[in-house]
């Protein structure tokens, strides 16, 4: 005997037409950088390895990091790196109990959206401008 209910919540299928709400909106962004951060680490792994290698190598590396494809792709990695780290620093106050309240949820994304920005135009600047 096989019992079935019968669901009568609306289903839609359309993603384009949900509107997610900023927390949600906060925690996919941090998701998907927490995935291209991992996706980046043999990057990072590599940059490491060549900085440390011997002073040639170095050298060498610091020419290719001087290309704009490569300046875009390290600004991206950096601008992941930021976001996820300001949402985790967030995931860790509400795991204190400090914004657990939907107002607080909304208040901590925007903290988060906002603070991130800020980070990520700093390093923009920091990679881009010339010193």
């Amino acid at each position: 005997m096989v019992l079935t209910v019968e669901d009568k919540r609306p289903v839609n299928l359309d993603l384009t037409t949900i509107k997610l709400p900023l927390p949600g909106f906060a925690s996919i962004i941090h998701r998907v950088t927490g995935f291209a951060i991992f996706l980046a680490l043999p990057i990072l792994l590599w940059v490491l390895d060549q900085s440390l290698m011997n002073e040639g190598s170095f050298d060498a590396l610091q020419e290719t990091l001087n290309g704009f494809l490569v300046k875009l792709i390290l600004f991206a990695i950096l601008a992941g790196l930021i976001f996820h780290l300001v949402a985790g620093v967030k995931h860790l106050l509400m795991d204190a109990g400090i914004g657990e309240t939907l107002e607080g949820a909304r208040r901590g994304a925007g903290i988060t959206i906002v603070l991130s920005g800020l980070l990520i135009l700093i390093a923009g600047a920091w990679l881009w401008l010339p010193m």
